[in-house]
């Protein structure tokens, strides 16, 4: 009997630069006036090759170049990296990889260069159709460089997604589903729509201390989930997570791959992994990255072992996002619980599968605080 095949493996890879900080974002990105692109690069790769020195045996299934901005990337540093990544791997069949963008018509030029490189999916943050909604949110593109850059990418890759952002202070439902409908008029395969946050230490945060934003009523913004999840159906694009509409089949793999729990190694600033039975954390300052690149040849800043019933958490909490849900019964679960739940509509069991129901999904950080033990 032939030994079963290795997992593949997915790969992040972070660039933490932006041209601007926007309001809302938390996320592990920074402003420098310059930045020296070919020693990034070869930190990058120096980054990469410790991973793949402890991944070996694997091919990847996914790549995913997140931040930041990564469309600020040289095109020739992303093809470093995808052939560096190709050389230490090897990719499965039909490899998805993903570039985050944004759609300023300097990074939009840039766009047949980056296919030409290797990216075969971009998702694109346009996160507003709306001129007075981009610049509440601080973006630095309006609504027809947006367009603009939309069609740009449907013309050059094979796969095109693109973020939007609802549920701000005073959106209506008739906005929001215009909104909607022009987005998912254009036909694209895939989808993220996120509701607005406010996340601790951002600039909107520091707006709603002080009674100078107000965000949506809870109540609001659950009725425009609701909307959402009914529009992005009728047109074929269901969720298959919380925030993520699909066609079948256009669903990331390489989100789907966190979901699942599956293994994957992060490189570049404050990039996470899991592999091995370990926790990878990356250090999230760029200066501190690459001090620790050049001291140590790699930016880890931690390793953690996860214990079997940490992993059986995290696999929980992951896959509960999902529509398809994970396989029913699994330990872990208070099934008095999930019994109560399931009755009030909130969790469905059936085909041997336990899933969050939409209505679920609206308050699924209280069932996960519910079930899981």
């Amino acid at each position: 009997m032939n030994a079963p095949e290795t997992p593949a493996l997915a790969l992040y890879i972070h660039w933490p630069f932006c041209v601007s900080k926007c309001p809302y974002c938390d996320f592990n990105s920074h402003v420098r006036e310059s930045v020296d692109q070919a020693r990034w690069r070869d930190a990058l790769l120096a980054d990469l090759a410790y991973e793949a020195r402890r991944t070996p045996g694997r091919r990847l299934a996914s790549i995913f170049f997140g931040g930041g901005t990564p469309s600020l990337m040289p095109p020739a540093t992303v093809a470093a990296l995808i052939a560096a990544a190709e050389a230490h791997w090897g990719f499965a069949p039909e490899i998805e990889i993903t570039l985050e963008a944004n759609p300023s018509s300097v990074e939009a030029a840039r766009f047949a260069d980056l296919a030409a490189a290797g990216v075969n999916r971009v998702s694109l943050g346009l996160q507003s159709l709306d001129d007075s909604a981009l610049r509440f949110l601080g973006r630095a593109h309006d609504a027809e460089e947006g367009r603009a850059a939309l069609a740009t990418a449907r013309s050059v890759f094979d796969r095109v997604s693109f973020d939007l952002i609802y549920a701000l202070p005073g959106q209506s439902e008739a906005g929001w589903a215009n909104e909607l409908r022009q987005a998912l008029s254009w036909a694209t395969h895939h989808l993220s729509l996120y509701q607005l946050t406010i996340e601790p230490g951002t600039r909107f945060a520091a707006l709603a201390a002080r009674g100078a934003l107000v965000p949506a009523d809870p109540d609001a913004s659950a009725a425009l989930y609701e909307l959402t999840q009914d529009l992005t159906a009728s047109a074929g694009l269901p969720a298959y997570e919380i925030s993520n509409h699909a066609r079948p089949g256009e669903e990331s793999r390489h989100n789907l791959a966190y979901w699942r729990y599956q293994p994957y190694a992060g490189i570049g600033p404050g990039a996470h992994g899991r592999r091995g039975g370990l926790a990878t954390q990356r250090h999230k300052k760029p200066e501190n990255w690459l001090a620790a690149v050049a001291r140590n040849g790699h930016g880890i800043a931690g390793e953690t072992a996860i214990s079997p019933e940490e992993a059986r958490t995290e696999a929980l909490l992951m896959g509960l996002r999902l529509a398809e849900g994970i396989a029913d019964a699994p330990d872990g679960l208070d099934m008095a619980a999930v019994e109560r739940l399931a009755a009030q509509g909130l969790l469905a069991r059936e085909g041997g599968r336990l899933r969050t129901t939409p209505r679920g999904m609206l308050v699924l950080d209280a069932i996960l605080t519910e079930i899981v033990t």
